[in-house]
């Protein structure tokens, strides 16, 4: 559960850091607003599509992402 917890605290994290609404960033990885904000909060899981959307958009790993390392490593 606590990676769980540290994946949604890593996305918002990085939302909040690039000042960027829910809108904004559903819009560039091709959801809805509202099913981002689900996904950010935990309500509903990220499918390995959209971690791989964010990972790219971000410019971060998808480990980086899932909390599996506290390295930040840029995603070329």
């Amino acid at each position: 559960m606590e990676m769980e917890t540290r994946r949604f605290e890593r996305i918002r994290a990085l939302r909040e850091d690039a000042d960027l609404t829910h809108a904004a960033v559903g819009r560039a990885i091709n959801v809805p607003q509202r099913t981002y904000a689900y996904y950010e909060s935990g309500q509903r899981m990220l499918p390995p599509q959209v971690l791989c959307a964010l990972a790219d958009f971000y410019g971060v790993s998808v480990d980086d992402l899932l909390g599996r390392t506290d390295v930040r490593e840029t995603n070329r």
